[in-house]
């Protein structure tokens, strides 16, 4: 049995820890048979623990704890602690594994229900739930959520070659905004999604790099978002954002343009992987 789940990204500009897609990076659990204890074979690095504290090993039996241990095969092409919910897809690979193994019937709410307890918010689960581009909302313990499709177009994703843990990237948020600024935020937010789900993109990027919420913090931290932005905008891209907490820079391009844009993000010369990428309408699913 193999569980495969796709990449996300997370936010796009004002959707803030509720707006998220799920892109063409994967993440492939392969079961192989049980065994005396739990055993993850993996290329993923020494920090990446190969038995029973592997996340997805304790994602899997916070779900069901009487699981019999399984040898398992981990391979995924989403980087560690870059913005493309690396950690969310381990989280619903986990879910679908118990599901799988104690036949547990889990809906795909079930696993939304479940995978946001863990996660804390749904922006990322639940795209990797769902696939396509899903807006949602996790609030006093209910979860809600639309999920919808993303309008052609390609994804330029600059992945640089450094993390960004999530944690120091909230640290330069404020605690508070003022009642003014929050409304206009929201607006924005507002405009952004509605854009989205009716399919006009220019009006969607302009929303997307108008967020109030997070970027113009957050964007600090990562040095080749200007570049890359400044080089997207005059080849006609739609938008370029955080992917996430970042570092990932994203370019929301038509598939026209998505060429040159690349060539010039290649030729400004910096130190990360240039993937294009394209929205994943499936979410976790079995093979």
């Amino acid at each position: 049995m193999k569980i495969t789940v796709p990449a996300t990204s997370a936010n796009i500009g004002p959707g803030f820890d509720s707006v998220g897609v799920a892109l063409s990076k994967y993440l492939t659990i392969e079961v192989l048979g049980a065994a005396k204890r739990w055993e993850i074979s993996h290329d993923l690095g020494d920090n990446v623990p190969t038995d029973e504290e592997n996340l997805l090993v304790k994602t899997a039996l916070k779900v069901e704890p009487s699981l019999a241990p399984q040898r398992i095969r981990m391979v995924s092409d989403i980087p560690l602690a870059r913005g493309l919910g690396s950690s969310s897809s381990v989280i619903v690979a986990g879910i679908e594994l118990a599901n799988q193994i104690a036949d547990l019937q889990l809906s795909a709410q079930d696993k939304l229900k479940i995978a946001v307890e863990i996660e804390g918010h749904p922006d990322n689960v639940a795209p990797a739930i769902f696939g396509n581009l899903v807006v949602a909302s996790y609030v006093d313990g209910r979860t809600d959520h639309i999920v919808a499709d993303f309008p052609d177009c390609d994804f330029i994703a600059f992945i640089p070659n450094y993390e960004l843990k999530t944690s120091d990237s909230r640290d330069v948020l404020p605690e508070t905004l003022a009642y003014k600024e929050a409304v206009a935020a929201s607006s924005i937010a507002n405009v952004a999604v509605a854009a989205l789900l009716k399919g006009q993109l220019e009006t969607a990027g302009h929303a997307i790099q108008s967020d109030k919420f997070h970027e113009r913090y957050r964007q600090q931290l990562v040095k080749e978002f200007s570049p890359i932005k400044a080089v997207s905008q005059e080849n006609g891209a739609y938008a370029t954002y955080l992917s996430g907490a970042g570092p990932t820079i994203m370019t929301i391009a038509p598939r026209e343009s998505s060429q040159a844009i690349v060539q010039q993000i290649t030729a400004l010369d910096l130190d990360g992987e240039l993937a294009v990428l394209s929205v994943d309408p499936r979410g976790v699913h079995l093979s």
